[in-house]
């Protein structure tokens, strides 16, 4: 299960997902200019959801396992000025994503930004998957991106703009051993952004993808300290990336300051993969 954050504000509009983190600077360039937008973020609860402070990490945790809205995070939004809910939906299941994008067009009037970050990994032998743990995955990972996409995009349509940014992974560029399975449903979400970007792009939407690597957040809380330690050694900026890191990715595509980009993937790896 997975919980989403709508948002709605004047002006660019950040985009905060599980792991991802922006600034009360960002949120104050939320309100900057008269075009009204709103944002849905999807995600899941992992790593820190911090809503006002990228320096604080430990504001603002979201326990998917208990599904734990953060609403905590969507008053410190309103509090900036915004206009934010919480929402709870598990985003393989179709009725659950309608439901989820009523409710924004209920009380917002429909979404503007789609961020869709909701995933689940799992490290195993690929002789060890079972075609249930496939299905599940790429319900979650793939499936999901597609129905947030198909329930955003007729209000895009209608009002020829709108942007949507889909969370892959590096892995989805290079694959990763014993994580099959995981680098399989990443690698068709630059797929599926690069050929819808296509599609949507004469109607003025754009379609992005941010690939991030290895993240200090909870989803790698089961690698060791060696683990962790080789891996920042085998990056060449010789350390993990921080979520805020990946998050300015996620605004800056949000944002009107990528205004000509669509179908690209930004990569904040640190050069793990290039």
């Amino acid at each position: 299960n997975f919980q989403t954050i709508f948002a709605k504000a004047e002006g660019a509009v950040s985009a905060p997902a599980a792991g991802l983190h922006f600034s009360r600077e960002l949120l104050n360039r939320m309100i900057l200019n008269d075009v009204e937008k709103t944002f849905i973020t999807v995600h899941m609860g992992i790593g820190h959801f911090r809503s006002v402070d990228v320096e604080d990490l430990s504001k603002h945790r979201v326990d998917s396992e208990h599904m734990i809205i953060s609403d905590e995070a969507a008053r410190e939004i309103n509090a900036s000025g915004g206009l934010a809910m919480a929402v709870k939906a598990d985003v393989s299941r179709p009725e659950e994503v309608a439901a989820m994008f009523e409710t924004a067009r209920e009380q917002l009037g429909g979404v503007d930004i789609l961020v869709n970050n909701a995933a689940i990994a799992r490290q195993s032998l690929f002789t060890d998957v079972d075609y249930d743990e496939w299905r599940r995955t790429f319900a979650v990972n793939v499936d999901g991106m597609f129905l947030c996409c198909h329930e955003a995009l007729p209000y895009m349509l209608q009002k020829h703009s709108g942007s949507i940014i889909n969370i892959s992974s590096m892995w989805g560029q290079v694959g990763a051993s014993c994580e099959t399975v995981y680098s399989a449903t990443k690698a068709a979400v630059i797929g599926l952004t690069k050929a819808l970007a296509q599609e949507v792009g004469p109607s003025g939407i754009r379609v992005n993808c941010v690939a991030p690597g290895v993240i200090d957040t909870e989803m790698n809380a089961h690698l060791t300290p060696d683990d962790l330690r080789e891996l920042a050694e085998g990056t060449p900026l010789l350390r993990l990336g921080r979520p805020e890191e990946v998050a300015r990715a996620v605004y800056f595509l949000a944002s009107d300051e990528a205004s000509f980009i669509t179908g690209q993937v930004l990569c904040p790896n640190g050069g793990y993969v290039i």
